[in-house]
């Protein structure tokens, strides 16, 4: 027997529930600048992002960003730390901010970024946000 089921899914009801990270998990932080420049240039390959006032949180499989080469304005959660980090994770129905909810939630083929192509997007935002193109200042 086969099924669509996730190993995890986000808390039904009202109330954000606390998940601890690397449990189902890892998460990268980012600020909402950098964040809103990684997604534009992950377009369709991004998996589920929580994001609040000002800043956006990937699921990425657990462990997969371990060996990153640090970026400046991105944190990584979990990641097999030895201190335990819990992540309020909003309902599924929180689709709309600005409080914590869900930028692209869970759902079949949305779940975890690939955390290699999430560095490249994120190491490229960061470059992007430092010295931005001529199209950027342009606008």
């Amino acid at each position: 027997m086969t099924t669509n089921a996730l190993p995890w899914m986000p808390p039904n009801g009202d109330d954000v529930e606390l998940v601890q990270v690397g449990l189902y998990w890892d998460a990268v932080r980012a600020s909402v600048e950098i964040g809103e420049r990684a997604l534009k240039l992950l377009a369709d390959a991004t998996g589920s992002v929580i994001a609040d006032y000002s800043r956006v949180y990937w699921l990425i499989p657990s462990g997969s960003a371990q060996h990153w080469q640090r970026l400046p304005q991105a944190q990584v959660l979990g990641a097999h730390r030895a201190d335990v980090t819990y992540m309020g994770v909003p309902p599924a129905t929180h689709a709309t901010g600005p409080r914590l909810h869900w930028r692209f939630p869970v759902g079949p083929g949305r779940y975890l970024t690939d955390a290699n192509r999430l560095h490249e997007a994120l190491a490229q935002a960061v470059v992007d946000e430092i010295s931005p193109t001529e199209e950027a200042t342009a606008r």
